[in-house]
C-alpha cells in the first residue's frame, strides 16, 4: 500500500511538473519524422495481465511486420530525434501514465513482451509477475546498453533468450525477493546517476539489498 501510494504520488506530480517538457518533446518529434507522438506496444503486468506501455516514438514509422522487436545496434529505424530521447532515457518517460493507471511501478522488473515471457521458468513467471512491472530496475541498470551487447553478437534473438533473458531474471528474482522502500530509492537515484552522469553507482545498487 506504500509503495503504490508513492507510486501514484510521484506520477501525478510527475506528469504536472514535466508537461512542458512533454510538449516539447512532442513537437520535436512531429517535426523531426511523421508519426504519433507515442509508441504503444502491449507487454505483461502483475498477475500476468497485458497493458499497451506508453513511450515515446523514437522509430520511423513503417518497419513492417517483421521487423524485429529488439533494438540491435545502430538500428536504421530510429530516427535522430529518438536516438537523443534513448541516449538519456527520456523515452520512459510517458510510462508515468501507466503508473497512475496502475499498469506499472516505479522500481520492479522491466515488462516484457508476451513473445519473450514464453521463455520464463514456470516458477519465474509465479514470482516476477506478483509485483507490478517497473520504469527502472538493477536489470536496467546492468543493460542499459543492450541494443550495442546485440549489435555484437551474430543472432541477437537467441543471444538475448539463452543470456541475457535469464540475468534479467536473476535481477527479477532479487528485486522481488527484498524490495523496499528505501531500496526502491536507491535504484532510482542509482538510475539518474548513471543515466545522465555517467556514474556507475555500484555501491548505492549492491545496498539496495539490504
Amino acid at each position: 500500500m506504500v509503495k503504490r501510494s508513492i507510486d501514484l504520488l510521484t506520477a501525478i506530480f510527475g506528469i504536472i511538473l514535466l508537461g512542458p517538457l512533454f510538449v516539447v518533446i512532442a513537437l520535436v518529434l512531429v517535426m523531426d519524422s511523421p508519426g504519433p507522438v507515442f509508441f504503444r506496444q502491449e507487454r505483461v503486468g502483475r498477475a500476468g495481465r497485458r497493458f499497451r506501455i506508453h513511450k515515446f516514438r523514437t522509430m520511423k514509422v513503417g518497419g513492417g511486420a517483421n521487423s524485429p522487436s529488439l533494438t540491435i545496434g545502430a538500428d536504421p529505424r530510429i530516427t535522430r530525434v529518438g536516438a537523443v530521447l534513448r541516449r538519456y532515457k527520456l523515452d520512459e518517460l510517458p510510462q508515468l501514465i501507466d503508473v497512475l493507471f496502475g499498469d506499472m511501478s516505479l522500481v520492479g522488473p522491466r515488462p516484457e513482451v508476451p513473445a519473450y515471457v514464453a521463455h520464463y521458468p514456470e516458477a519465474d513467471r509465479d514470482l516476477v509477475f506478483s509485483v507490478r512491472p517497473g520504469i527502472t530496475d538493477l536489470a536496467s541498470l546492468e543493460f542499459s546498453d543492450e541494443s550495442t551487447i546485440l549489435g555484437q553478437v551474430a543472432d541477437p534473438t537467441r543471444y538475448y533468450v539463452e543470456v541475457l533473458l535469464p540475468r534479467k531474471l536473476a535481477h527479477y528474482r532479487t528485486y522481488v525477493n527484498s524490495h523496499s522502500v528505501v531500496g526502491d530509492f536507491r535504484i532510482i537515484l542509482a538510475t539518474i546517476l548513471k543515466v545522465f552522469f555517467g556514474i556507475r553507482p555500484d555501491a548505492i545498487v549492491q545496498r539496495s539489498h539490504e
